[in-house]
């Protein structure tokens, strides 16, 4: 998947840095936020999966690995690291959540 951000990116000059692409991904989160409220009627019905969500999806993921790309982190290296803490943290209290005795 990175690579293919990366792509993107270059083939069409996208660039914009570091701050920008933070601010893309929480306005491409927020618009997700929005079709998924939508899918319960803002919680007035059960919840279905609205058509666009997966459009939205993809839209967070490309936001968050152009941020990836222009941080240069690896997005599997912090995914596997954060997996390992929540393990250690599931196996030490129960919980993924953070232990604020830490």
């Amino acid at each position: 998947m990175m690579n293919k951000v990366e792509e993107m990116i270059d083939s069409f000059h996208l660039s914009c840095g570091a701050e920008a692409r933070y601010i893309d991904l929480v306005s491409e989160i927020g618009e997700l936020g929005k079709e998924l409220l939508k899918g319960s009627k803002y919680h007035s019905q059960p919840f279905v999966l609205p058509t666009s969500a997966n459009e939205e999806m993809g839209d967070c993921l490309f936001s968050l690995l152009a941020l990836c790309a222009e941080l240069q982190i690896d997005p599997e290296e912090a995914l596997d690291a954060a997996i390992a803490k929540y393990r250690r943290r599931f196996q030490s209290n129960g919980s993924i959540g953070h232990d604020f005795n830490e």
